[in-house]
């Protein structure tokens, strides 16, 4: 009977150390994250990023996704539920991180959609048929342009073509991918509320953290 108590008292003890090491370790990288972001602010958001909402609004979504990422997908009807419960106390900035192979690619059709106004409509589309186009977490646009040319009739697909290699686009995923690394976005999707990361990754969390900003500054 001891030592059965004792094993327990063990069992105890160890579960209650690794749940204390996994709450350092998280507000450790969570600290850590901050301390990127009240340094580089700046990287949150630039001239070339996609923005959907109030400009003026006082609470500012940021994420850093990839159109290969299923958590992405995931949360991309989600983030427009926030949004819509909000109306204009809210805006969203949207950040390239493309992590998956083939990604670069996508992210390129993304960003020559939007010279075209059509970057919400390519986005949803991505997301809606990423089942088609990704493969074992790795992206084939050249699945998603077969797909894109036969059912999007608002594009001039010569231009998106060419704009694949703009110097402009290229230039905005770089800065995208530099900023992401610098503030320390390693996956995806990778949210900041108002230079704020969450506390812990979930949509529960996200939510919270909007709704305490909004909350805090109206």
């Amino acid at each position: 009977m001891q030592k059965n108590y004792l094993t327990i008292i063990a069992i105890v003890f160890i579960a209650s150390a690794f749940a204390l090491f996994a709450f350092l370790y998280t507000a450790g990288q969570n600290a850590e994250v901050s301390q990127n972001v009240s340094e580089h602010s700046e990287a949150l958001s630039r001239d070339h990023s996609v923005k959907l909402g109030n400009p003026s609004a006082k609470v500012t979504i940021v994420e850093f996704l990839d159109p290969a990422c299923g958590t992405c997908r995931q949360f991309h009807p989600l983030i427009k539920d926030i949004m819509k419960q909000h109306g204009n106390k809210v805006n969203l900035v949207i950040r390239y991180a493309p992590l998956h192979q083939g990604s670069n690619q996508m992210v390129a059709i993304l960003e020559a959609a939007k010279m075209q106004k059509e970057f919400w409509s390519v986005l949803d589309m991505m997301f809606e048929t990423q089942h088609q186009w990704t493969v074992n977490h790795q992206a084939h646009p050249e699945i998603f342009w077969n797909h894109l040319t036969r059912t999007h009739k608002n594009l001039d697909f010569a231009k998106l073509q060419q704009d694949l290699n703009n110097p402009v686009v290229i230039k905005a995923i770089q800065q995208d991918v530099a900023d992401g690394q610098r503030l320390g976005a390693n996956k995806t999707p990778t949210f900041f509320v108002n230079g704020k990361s969450l506390p812990s990754f979930g949509y529960k969390q996200l939510k919270n953290l909007v709704q305490a900003e909004v909350n805090e500054n109206y």
